[in-house]
């Protein structure tokens, strides 16, 4: 186990909060420094990257810092107006071996004064975590946890998620499919529990937008990404044979979370069909080839703290310390109550670099956020689509509405 604490240099972030920092700077003199600095304690828990899980590509980066590297830019964000405003954020951090005790972390954060905690940490050990006794009235951000039972049954009046669920990324893309009419849907789904959970996300989706999974099949052969040789002419053979008794469909779309056979779909298959799901055209809450609504000012501020592109992890713990930077600076106030009564009001708006401003769901704490879709190289598209309307705003037609949660605080 490693923990550290992270320096923060207030002026790294200037650009994000430019304008506000700015505004404040011109309207009142910066504060002396005898002035008292209210303190807000950030502390981000996760998983050790295992030491046999590498990437399936050659092309793609070991990453072993995924979602901490937000939280540090973010707070350097908070900062560059905190420092007007009497407010400075501190970042504490706890990484946990594969299969260790999620708990002794929590624990190792609270003794470095962590008041607040963002999990990079998947639903078992979110939940063992929500469970602990140390916890007291903390509130916890779920930066990578996709679950769709933390957001229903198991939903946590102290927990918020900033990271989209998997019915919010099935319910992007079945919006992208639709607008393109491909209504008839091939399903491919892995044999793992996260393939399971997000293949009955796409049929659920399926059925809300109008959709028909006309066929679908567990994929039966062992990971590819373990092939001698590459495997080329046996994956010639059998994607096509495997996927030869498929009703016709107009698009074949994949749920292979863990990456090992999804990606060699594309270009594979028996029909000349698009690929989309987990590989190939996918719903995610950020892509390394997204530039609109300034996004790439958040790109090169991130690549030259972490030198790497940001994942959507990374994503996801920014914008939970973002969420927290923005809910202090507006009510001018640090306190737990203060903040979270202002995160889950009417006038919560965060600008999150995707055209729309996000804020929380109050039924289950859900951050509503537009969903990229993307390929391997370009977005393709921003949902919610065109025509997707809601009572509210149309961010709620994706994902589990208020009428239909089971959440209960």
């Amino acid at each position: 186990m490693w923990a550290g604490n992270v320096g923060v240099r207030p002026l790294t972030g200037w650009l994000v909060a430019g304008t506000l920092a700015t505004a404040v700077a011109l309207a009142s003199p910066a504060l002396a420094q005898d002035d008292e600095v209210a303190t807000i304690t950030l502390g981000y828990l996760g998983m050790e990257r295992p030491d046999d899980l590498e990437p399936l590509s050659v092309l793609d980066p070991v990453i072993d810092d995924d979602g901490v590297q937000g939280a540090r830019l973010a707070v350097n964000d908070n900062n560059a107006t905190g420092q007007f405003l009497g407010q400075e954020f501190v970042l504490v951090e706890a990484m946990v071996e594969p299969g260790g005790d999620v708990s002794a972390g929590l624990e190792q954060l609270i003794e470095q004064g962590a008041d607040w905690i963002i999990s990079g940490l998947n639903a078992d050990d979110l939940s063992t975590l929500l469970e602990h006794q140390a916890l007291g009235e903390r509130v916890v951000f779920n930066a990578a946890a996709r679950d769709d039972h933390l957001r229903s049954e198991s939903c946590h009046a102290q927990l918020f998620h900033s990271v989209p669920s998997r019915r919010m990324l099935a319910d992007a893309l079945s919006q992208f499919l639709g607008y393109k009419q491909w209504d008839r849907w091939g399903l491919v789904y892995g044999n793992t529990d996260q393939d399971r959970l997000f293949a009955e996300a796409l049929r659920e989706s399926a059925e809300r937008f109008g959709h028909e999974v006309v066929s679908e099949e567990m994929w039966p052969y062992e990971a590819m990404a373990r092939r001698s040789e590459g495997g080329f002419h046996d994956i010639q053979r059998e994607i096509p044979v495997f996927l030869q008794e498929f009703a016709e469909h107009d698009v074949l779309v994949i749920s292979d979370e863990t990456d090992y056979f999804g990606e060699f779909f594309p270009n594979q298959t028996w029909l000349p069909r698009p690929v989309a799901g987990t590989q190939g055209l996918m719903a995610t809450a950020w892509h390394r080839s997204h530039e609109s609504w300034g996004a790439v000012q958040l790109q090169r501020r991130f690549e030259r703290i972490a030198d790497r592109w940001m994942t959507p992890q990374d994503f996801g713990a920014w914008l939970a310390v973002r969420s927290l930077g923005e809910a202090a600076a507006r009510t001018g106030s640090v306190e737990r109550d203060d903040v979270v009564e202002y995160m889950l009001s009417d006038e919560f708006e965060l600008a999150g670099y995707l055209g729309f401003p996000v804020s929380y769901r109050t039924w289950n704490h859900q951050l509503r956020q537009p969903i990229l879709i993307s390929g391997p190289r370009m977005v393709a598209s921003v949902s919610p689509q065109e025509g997707y309307l809601h009572p509210r705003t149309p961010l709620d037609a994706m994902g589990v509405d208020e009428g239909e949660s089971q959440c209960q605080f």
